[in-house]
């Protein structure tokens, strides 16, 4: 016996009444997900905090059993002790170079303009430069968003460190309601992958503390040999920067390129080839050795995944951009090419290579 066309019509409206509130739902997600951004972004940022308070009170408790309170609490004031003491033992000479930075760079800028002037080519690139130069008003409000930027970044840091002292505090209490809101016949394959994530974000933590170590001190020590001013400052930012790969390190280039050129041709040249050289080995020679130590991200992903984040994200995107990209790396490996934990994360640090 045949179906009703009635029936038929039915089923078919049905179907696509079902359809419609499919797609519109996911619309829906996808534009509160977006409007969110922000928010998952700092929640994320929370959660690299909790990540390395964490590993550190793993490392302590693994040398001197001791309770888990105790452990996290020895952590912050241990944290707390170095980056204080860093300051009080630094800081009248970060002040001092950080002020001989800020004066200095007019003057050096000048120097080098004067010098370019020197050549034609040199003038016709200084020709350029001033006709595409910023008018005062456009100087003015980008100083203004500058500062809001600063002001934003400095309230936001404070929320990260909270928050992620609070996740760190009780893991086991966040983790657990997160798990709740996946379906249970999927929950080991969403604990599989939330392990696979949190390995490949240690991993990648641990290098990239070692490469930003190695890049700050590399950097000071060879600007000083070469005799450019304020090096240590200018080293500092370097090994700060370099949390953002390649960005890092051309933003902390340009101002050690300028005061060397400031000091004569022969100093620009060869702060030119200090800053080559310390990226070289930092890339070749460093990484490599550390590669059980961190995670091995394709150079081209690495800094489309910083364009994309900066496009699409802003500041922040950039600042997360590499461990968003490690994330979604792990995400696609596991999700989408259904492979094991172990295996994704041999092939995150180059074992499979």
């Amino acid at each position: 016996m045949t179906p009703a066309p009635e029936s038929n019509s039915k089923r078919t409206d049905l179907r696509v009444f079902r359809t419609t509130v499919i797609v519109l739902a996911t619309a829906a997600a996808a534009y509160l997900i977006w409007m969110l951004v922000d928010l998952l972004l700092l929640l994320f940022a929370c959660g690299l905090v909790a990540l390395i308070l964490l590993t550190i009170t793993k490392l302590i408790r693994r040398h001197w059993p001791m309770p888990f309170g105790v452990g996290l609490t020895l952590t912050v004031f241990l944290l707390i002790a170095v980056i204080g003491g860093t300051l009080w033992f630094f800081g009248a000479t970060m002040t001092a170079q950080f002020n001989e930075l800020i004066q200095r760079l007019p003057a050096a800028w000048a120097a080098v303009q004067r010098q370019l002037e020197a050549s034609p080519i040199g003038a016709s690139v200084i020709d350029r430069a001033e006709a595409l130069a910023p008018s005062g008003q456009t100087i003015v409000d980008g100083l203004t968003t500058v500062l809001a930027t600063v002001g934003g970044i400095i309230s936001g840091l404070v929320i990260v460190l909270v928050g992620g002292l609070y996740l760190a505090a009780q893991p086991r209490l966040y983790e657990g309601g997160a798990l709740k809101l996946v379906p249970e016949k999927v929950r080991p394959q969403a604990i599989e992958t939330a392990e696979a994530v949190t390995a490949s974000l240690k991993n990648w933590l641990k290098g990239q503390a070692l490469g930003m170590v190695f890049v700050g001190i590399g950097t000071t020590i060879g600007l000083l040999i070469v005799g450019v001013p304020a090096a240590v400052a200018i080293g500092l930012v370097a090994g700060l920067a370099e949390f953002v790969p390649y960005a890092g390190s051309i933003v902390a280039g340009i101002p050690a390129i300028i005061l060397g050129f400031s000091q004569g041709t022969d100093t620009g040249l060869w702060t030119i080839a200090v800053l080559v050289i310390v990226q070289q080995v930092q890339g070749n020679v460093v990484m490599p050795l550390l590669q059980n130590q961190m995670v091995e991200l394709p150079p081209a992903l690495t800094i489309f995944g910083i364009i994309a984040a900066g496009i699409l994200l802003g500041p922040v995107g950039v600042l997360l951009a590499t461990p968003l990209t490690v994330v979604v790396l792990v995400l696609v490996r596991r999700l989408y090419l259904r492979e094991g934990k172990e295996e994704v994360l041999a092939g995150m640090d180059g074992k499979d290579a």
